[in-house]
């Protein structure tokens, strides 16, 4: 079934909304969106999208907020299900792509394993198109040949990693980092430990997509001290390309704004 076919009833939409502003949507997401008469919605999803949905249409908060308020995913799981059920057009609702780092297919796989039919409508991926908003390309001809992108939520060294930070730091590739804000200390540290070289420029971009986003520019070495007081959502990008940082347009300081 074409993205942009009518939602049916008894359907789940898994949407990914983009990096930030609602702008930055789909013409397919927003239609779902628009079709939804019930919206679950993640905490980094753009809200602004929710004016397209119609006044009837149910709105259901399933946030996961870092170290704060938390739906567990089989209740969302659940959630979806009944929905859907229940003869509703269900849009499952988030910030960027579901497929990257969103659980996406955990939901997909509760539908289908429950007989719901699911439709995937990919979002822009803000792994990629946050540092390109902050001026940052994430390959760049006779400079990278391409990228590596990988969760921060633990640091190096815990139980539940299973990244390999000697192969990262000798990778060659750009180094996207996600969920990394609490543990950018421990995982630059790791990189500088492994042999990346402690010059090698590194960005954070905060709020990506944002009328407030904020960009922080500094090396490999100096990025965790520079950073400290930008808050999550935020997106960490170690190589070559983050020296474009500093050539990008007015939205791009070397300081927090």
């Amino acid at each position: 079934m074409g993205s942009l076919a009518p939602l049916l009833p008894g359907t789940v939409a898994l949407v990914g909304g983009g990096p930030g502003d609602a702008g930055l949507m789909t013409v397919a997401g927003r239609a779902a969106v628009e079709q939804a008469d019930v919206l679950l919605v993640d905490h980094l999803a753009p809200k602004e999208a929710l004016a397209w949905a119609r006044p009837d249409a149910l709105v259901v908060d399933v946030a996961k907020l870092p170290r704060g308020a938390f739906t567990p995913q089989e209740r969302i799981n659940d959630l979806l299900v009944e929905h859907a059920r229940s003869g509703r057009r269900v849009v499952r609702l988030k910030g960027g792509d579901g497929f990257v780092f969103g659980r996406g297919m955990e939901e997909f796989l509760a539908c289908t394993e429950a007989a719901v039919p699911v439709r995937v409508i990919p979002g822009v991926t803000s792994s990629v198109a946050v540092p390109a908003l902050g001026g940052i390309p994430v390959t760049h001809r006779g400079v990278v040949q391409g990228f590596s992108v990988i969760s921060g939520h633990v640091p190096p060294g815990h139980p539940a990693s299973t990244l390999d930070y000697g192969a990262l730091a000798r990778s060659g590739t750009t180094l996207i980092v996600l969920m990394g804000v609490a543990t950018l200390p421990e995982i630059t540290e790791a990189l500088l430990r492994n042999g990346l070289d402690p010059a090698t420029p590194a960005a954070v971009i905060a709020r990506g997509g944002h009328p407030d986003q904020q960009v922080v520019s500094g090396s490999v070495a100096d990025i965790a001290v520079r950073a400290a007081q930008v808050g999550p959502p935020a997106i960490t990008v170690i190589g070559e390309v983050a020296s474009f940082a500093a050539a990008a347009d007015a939205n791009v300081t070397e300081e927090v704004i």
